[in-house]
């Protein structure tokens, strides 16, 4: 079995296992301020190190926590990431974090659902702080300043509104750094969650590119990148290169073809993010021997990357209603997936209630 099918079949253990699990909210109270991010390190570049220190800096006796996104190991792209979680952790804490926990499970979800859980993170946290970067584009700072204001600010098609003025804050499309930001102040206030000067923005750094750092890795050549990344992130990367365990671009092709084969119409209508409609042109031009066959068929969608997202559904295949009820639970447990040390783990307990928190190691 491959290390990519192993990682999901017990991911999916695990998945059912926090539908099952009690949710326990935090109700304790604590001196300690926790500052926490999240993002997907895919890899810990620059930028990323840039918020991280940024927002140490500013609280430099608070508790920095990583929020990763964890089971499944597929980005928002629906893509493999680059790494499993745990080592995007190690990475994390060797640059400065203080604990990093595991995530939602963004790469099964719709941005919405994600977002949502990601909200209820912060919620169940306790946080005090959310460093977030964005681009500095005209009418951003109103934006920022609504939101850190404590207004509910969304973003419409073609159009941010600020909920609580009844206003139009901007006209047009934000990037996508920047339209997160107000896809997350939607969320917060939807689940209650008051933001009013909790958020820490950061304006991005320059000269850093993801893609040009995933073409590095593919080629295990870091030369026009290094400047671009910690030297720990370079270090640990070409230490996994060598183990053979990059897990960019790899999928259980196995899995994703016995679903789209052997579904039937319904089964495949009720997963995540699809519909009868896209689940009966998966069987019309069915049955499939290969995924670039089966991932032709697959009706375009919402976004450029509708068809990668399918194929994780396809490859993770979890009812509409199962993902609703697991939301609704969310965080059922919160799992640690790596600490700077014990002091910093017992401070982070104090911070959440001590039977939610699980101390997590994926492998070693």
């Amino acid at each position: 079995m491959s290390q990519v099918s192993d990682i999901l079949k017990r991911d999916m253990k695990l998945f059912y296992g926090d539908c099952d699990a009690e949710v326990n909210l935090s109700d304790t109270t604590s001196d300690t301020l926790l500052v926490s991010d999240f993002t997907e390190y895919n890899p810990l570049h620059n930028g990323h190190f840039h918020c991280l220190k940024t927002a140490k800096d500013m609280f430099p006796d608070s508790l920095f926590v990583a929020v990763v996104p964890g089971l499944f190991e597929r980005s928002g792209r629906g893509i493999p990431y680059i790494l499993p979680r745990e080592i995007r952790a190690e990475i994390a804490i060797s640059v400065g974090a203080d604990i990093v926990v595991e995530g939602p499970p963004m790469g099964i979800m719709g941005s919405g659902q994600y977002s949502l859980c990601l909200c209820k993170t912060f919620q169940a946290l306790n946080t005090d702080y959310i460093p977030r970067g964005y681009k500095p584009v005209e009418g951003i700072d109103e934006i920022l300043k609504r939101i850190n204001m404590g207004h509910h600010v969304a973003s419409k098609p073609y159009k941010v509104i600020d909920k609580t003025a009844k206003e139009t804050l901007l006209e047009g499309k934000l990037e996508e750094d920047n339209y997160v930001i107000t896809s997350f102040s939607n969320s917060l206030s939807k689940i209650g969650f008051d933001y009013t000067g909790k958020f820490i923005f950061v304006e991005r750094i320059e000269g850093v590119s993801g893609t040009l750092i995933r073409e590095s890795i593919q080629k295990d050549d870091f030369d026009n990148v290094m400047d671009m990344m910690p030297a720990k992130t370079i270090e640990v990367l070409k230490r996994e290169i060598a183990n053979d365990s990059i897990i960019y671009g790899i999928r259980d092709v196995e899995s994703i073809l016995n679903t789209a084969n052997n579904f039937s119409l319904d089964e495949l209508a009720s997963l995540n993010l699809l519909n009868e409609k896209i689940a009966k042109n998966i069987i019309d031009n069915g049955p499939y021997d290969d995924l670039e066959t089966l991932e032709k068929s697959i009706l375009p969608g919402f976004s450029s990357h509708f068809r990668q997202r399918v194929l994780s559904i396809l490859e993770n295949p979890i009812p509409k209603k199962v993902i609703s009820e697991y939301i609704d639970r969310y965080p059922s447990n919160i799992r640690v997936l790596a600490y700077k040390n014990k002091d910093s783990l017992e401070k982070f307990k104090e911070k959440i209630k001590p039977e939610n928190v699980l101390n997590f190691r994926l492998r070693g």
